[in-house]
């Protein structure tokens, strides 16, 4: 049960690491003047698989009535999923506007 439960944090953090690395990408290569698009499509999805595992690594916790990590985790993890959501789809999508801006 221990070696699921982190292996469900495992998966959350290197899916978020890969979002926030194609977010960079993604406006690094605006910045240069290449295509960037590839990069936005990775940050962007990439942001979504790290919800869905969030939600995965919770749903485990509900299986196994972890009540005590719910307790300690959801609350915050609910506010910081949503703030950090926002910011990546921001940051994406930062150089199609500045295009259309132009």
């Amino acid at each position: 049960m221990q070696i699921k439960k982190i292996g469900g944090i495992i998966m959350f953090l290197i899916l978020g690491i890969i979002a926030i690395v194609a977010t960079v990408l993604n406006l690094y290569l605006y910045k240069v003047g290449k295509d960037y698009k590839l990069a936005m499509a990775m940050g962007l999805s990439f942001t979504a698989l790290t919800l869905v595992a969030g939600y995965s690594m919770i749903s485990g916790w509900v299986k196994v009535k972890d009540w005590a990590a719910l307790l300690d985790a959801v609350p915050t993890m609910t506010t910081v999923l949503w703030g950090l959501t926002i910011v990546s789809i921001l940051l994406n999508i930062i150089p199609i506007l500045l295009e259309q801006k132009k």
